[in-house]
């Protein structure tokens, strides 16, 4: 009989798994770590009860969270990742030829370490990537203490509970704004906006008060269920939300990039949000 894993997410709501095999269980310094075999989602990984990353679905939320900050600048030199340990997100970013170094910090060293061994398909050798500079830190500590710049920083998170409830405070997203090129763009993990909306809320009352352009943008993923999940949006500049699908296009094809999701036409309508989710923003909207 095939056992079964039931994510904690939600206290009145939950989604269930088939497990056909546990690869992977224990307690890391931070977290509790599962990684299972599912039969339509293959290797599964689990922190704290709630589902991380799925082998068959993740490409779309790497690649989103991925593309279309990079794509959008048009120069990108540098990136942050804050988070990101199953390697699927430093993957998709160092696919980018004219990036010249990751920065990547994540907390927890066990999740690098177990996601190279029983996840290698998110990652396909990006460790060894010469550009890649990984920090094992608290990401929040690191953005306060740093004085370096970025084109890019992406906050692969988990949810705002335990490690990652401090990816989600004004203090850090203030001081990830400091951490901005001039023209550099802050991109987040907020949750599914139907189940999740006041994440979705707290993001937007901050990002109101730091950035001059600020937004959501989203993307479907099975695994995150409830609808779409939402990115935030932050950059001083204005007009990189709204640059033409022909610029995009021609970027797109430039770089040689084969995606399975991500392409020009989605990243401009992305942006396009149910009406539910714009009513998060126009009342943080001055």
């Amino acid at each position: 009989m095939i056992k079964r894993f039931e994510e904690t997410l939600y206290h009145d709501y939950a989604q269930s798994f088939g497990v056909e095999e546990i690869y992977y269980e224990n307690k890391t310094a931070h977290q509790h770590l599962i990684i299972f075999h599912n039969a339509k989602f293959g290797r599964v990984m689990v922190l704290d009860g709630i589902v991380q990353t799925t082998e068959r679905d993740e490409f779309i939320y790497h690649e989103m969270l991925a593309h279309v900050p990079i794509f959008s600048h048009g120069a990108v030199e540098g990136v942050l990742i804050v988070g990101g340990g199953d390697g699927g997100m430093l993957r998709e970013v160092l696919r980018h030829k004219d990036i010249k170094q990751v920065t990547m910090v994540e907390i927890d060293e066990t999740v690098v370490e177990i996601s190279k061994k029983y996840l290698p398909n998110h990652a396909r050798g990006a460790f060894d990537d010469p550009r890649l500079r990984l920090i094992l830190s608290d990401g929040a500590t690191f953005i306060r203490e740093t004085d370096e710049k970025f084109d890019v920083i992406i906050t692969d998170s988990t949810d705002p509970i335990g490690p990652g409830e401090s990816l989600f405070s004004h203090d850090y997203y203030r001081g990830c704004k400091g951490c901005l090129t001039e023209s550099g763009i802050l991109v987040t993990q907020n949750g599914v906006a139907f189940f999740q909306a006041e994440e979705a809320k707290k993001t937007a009352g901050f990002f109101q008060q730091l950035f001059k352009d600020w937004h959501f943008y989203s993307a479907a993923i099975p695994t995150y269920v409830g609808g779409i999940m939402v990115f935030g949006w932050g950059t001083d500049n204005a007009m990189l939300r709204k640059i033409p699908l022909e610029t995009l296009e021609a970027r797109y094809r430039k770089s040689g990039i084969a995606t399975r999701y991500y392409n020009p036409a989605i990243h401009r309508s992305a942006f396009a949000l149910p009406q539910y989710a714009l009513e998060i923003i126009e009342k943080n909207k001055h």
